[in-house]
C-alpha cells in the first residue's frame, strides 16, 4: 500500500477514530495528536506490510499513542505529586472504546469543531482536520493561505476548546437545534469556496467542494429529522450538478448562457431533488430556498425556458427569512431577466447607496452588465473594469476584462 492508499483509508476512518479517541480519553487535543500520529506510522509500516484490516489497524494503533500519552502525564504527575506529597488519582486508560456509539461520536466531534467558542476560520479549518481527514497542507491549498496559518488555526482552536472545558458531547436537543445553524454554516463556507474559489487562478476547486457534500451526507444521515439540513445538501448537489460544464478545458469559466446543459451532472440533480423533496414537507428554511432556487435552474432546459419568475418569488422569500445583500443583488439578476433590467437597476443602485457590500466585485459586475442591456456602454465598460480590479479570482477576472473590452 502506498501513501495514496493511506490517505483513502484515512479519509473515510478519521472522524470515527478521532470521535471514538476523544470520547475514551476526554481529550480532544490529545485525541487528534494520536490520530494523527498513527497516520505518520501507517505511512511508514503499510508499504512495507499492508495491514489486513487498515481501519483497525489505524484505530488500534491511534489508541495505543493515546494511552502512551496518557501515561507520560500521569507519570509527570506523580513527580509532581511525590513533591507536592499529594497522592494521584489513577484514569482508566484500559476502558475499551465502544464501537456501538460510533454515529453519535461522529455528530458529536461536529459540534465541537463548530463550537461557538471558535472563530469562523478555526472552525473551517477544524472541521477539514478532525472530521473531513484533511491535512493541513490541503487545507492550505483549499482556501490558499499559508500552512502555517492553517496549523496555527489548528492548534489555537484545540488549545480553545481545552480552556473552554467543552464537553465532548452531543448537544440537548434544545441546544443542538440553536447550534446546528453553525454546524450548517461551515459546510457552507466549504462548499461555497469550493464551488466558486475567491481567489487563485481556478475557478472551481471540485475536491473542496464534493468533501463539504460528503460531510453534508454524514450530517444528514446523522440528522434525518432536520428538514435545513437536507436543505443544504440539495443545495450542494444541485449546484455541483453543473460543475462539468462551468468551465472549458483550459480552465476558463463557461457562462450559464453557453453551457451544454448536458454534461450536467443528472445524478446530482436526481439526488439534490430528493434532498430537496425531504426539506420541504416542514417549510424551506434559507439553505433550502436557495437549492429551490438551485433546482430552478438545474431542472430548466435553457436559459430562456427558466421560470424567473419563480426563482424571483424565491428571492423574494428568502430575503425576508435570511436577509443579505448578496440575497438582494441576486435578486436584481433574477428581476433583470423577469422584468427587464431597468427595474433590477434600481434594486442594485439602492444596495450601493446603502453601501452594503464595500469592496465587492459582484456589485459593480451585476451593475455593468444592466448597463449594458440598457445600451448605456460607456458606463458600463467603467464598471466592469472596476469589477475586474476588486475581483481576486483571475479566471472570473479574465472574462470580466473581456467583456469590458468588447464594450470599447
Amino acid at each position: 500500500m502506498d501513501a495514496a492508499d493511506v490517505e483513502a483509508v484515512w479519509r473515510i476512518e478519521s472522524a470515527r477514530i478521532v470521535a471514538a479517541l476523544t470520547r475514551f480519553t476526554g481529550d480532544f487535543g490529545l485525541a487528534e495528536d494520536a490520530a494523527q500520529e498513527a497516520v505518520a506510522e501507517a505511512l511508514e509500516s503499510w508499504p512495507v506490510a499492508a495491514p489486513s484490516s487498515p481501519a483497525g489497524w489505524l484505530m488500534a494503533t491511534a489508541r495505543r499513542r493515546a494511552i502512551d500519552a496518557i501515561r507520560r502525564r500521569a507519570a509527570l504527575q506523580d513527580r509532581y505529586a511525590l513533591l507536592a506529597a499529594e497522592p494521584v488519582v489513577a484514569s482508566g486508560v484500559e476502558e475499551d472504546v465502544d464501537p456501538d456509539r460510533i454515529d453519535d461520536d461522529i455528530l458529536a466531534l461536529m459540534f465541537v469543531s463548530c463550537h461557538p467558542v471558535l472563530s469562523p476560520e478555526a472552525r473551517v479549518a477544524l472541521t477539514l482536520r478532525v472530521v473531513g481527514g484533511l491535512s493541513s497542507e490541503q487545507i492550505a491549498r483549499a482556501f490558499l493561505v499559508p500552512v502555517p496559518t492553517v496549523q496555527a488555526r489548528i492548534t489555537r482552536a484545540k488549545k480553545t476548546i481545552a480552556a473552554a472545558g467543552v464537553p465532548f458531547e452531543l448537544p440537548p436537543a434544545d441546544q443542538r437545534r440553536e447550534r446546528l445553524g453553525g454546524v450548517l454554516s461551515v459546510l457552507y463556507v466549504i462548499f461555497t469556496e469550493g464551488s466558486t474559489a475567491t481567489s487563485g487562478d481556478r475557478l472551481v476547486r471540485p475536491d473542496v467542494a464534493y468533501e463539504a457534500i460528503r460531510l453534508a451526507r454524514t450530517l444528514a444521515a446523522l440528522q434525518p429529522d432536520e428538514p435545513e439540513v437536507h436543505g443544504l445538501l440539495a443545495l450542494c448537489e444541485l449546484t455541483a450538478a453543473r460543475f462539468p460544464a462551468r468551465t472549458a478545458a483550459d480552465g476558463s469559466p463557461i457562462l450559464l448562457e453557453d453551457q451544454d446543459r448536458r454534461r450536467w451532472d443528472r445524478s446530482a440533480i436526481r439526488r439534490g431533488l430528493a434532498a430537496l423533496a425531504k426539506a420541504s414537507p416542514r417549510g424551506l428554511g434559507p439553505y433550502g430556498l436557495q437549492a429551490a432556487i438551485a433546482a430552478a435552474h438545474a431542472t430548466a432546459p435553457s436559459v430562456e425556458a427558466t421560470d424567473w419568475d419563480q426563482i424571483v418569488v424565491l428571492y423574494e422569500v428568502l430575503g425576508r427569512v435570511a436577509p443579505s445583500p448578496v440575497v438582494e443583488l441576486n435578486r436584481a439578476v433574477a428581476v433583470a431577466m423577469a422584468s427587464g433590467p431597468a427595474q433590477a437597476l434600481a434594486i442594485v443602485d439602492e444596495l450601493i447607496a446603502s453601501d452594503r457590500l464595500p469592496g465587492s466585485h459582484l456589485v459593480p459586475t451585476v451593475r455593468g452588465e444592466l448597463l449594458a442591456r440598457l445600451g448605456r456602454r460607456p458606463e458600463a465598460r467603467a464598471e466592469l473594469e472596476l469589477a475586474a480590479r476588486l475581483c481576486t479570482n483571475e479566471r472570473e477576472r479574465s472574462v470580466l476584462v473581456r467583456k469590458a473590452a468588447a464594450l470599447g
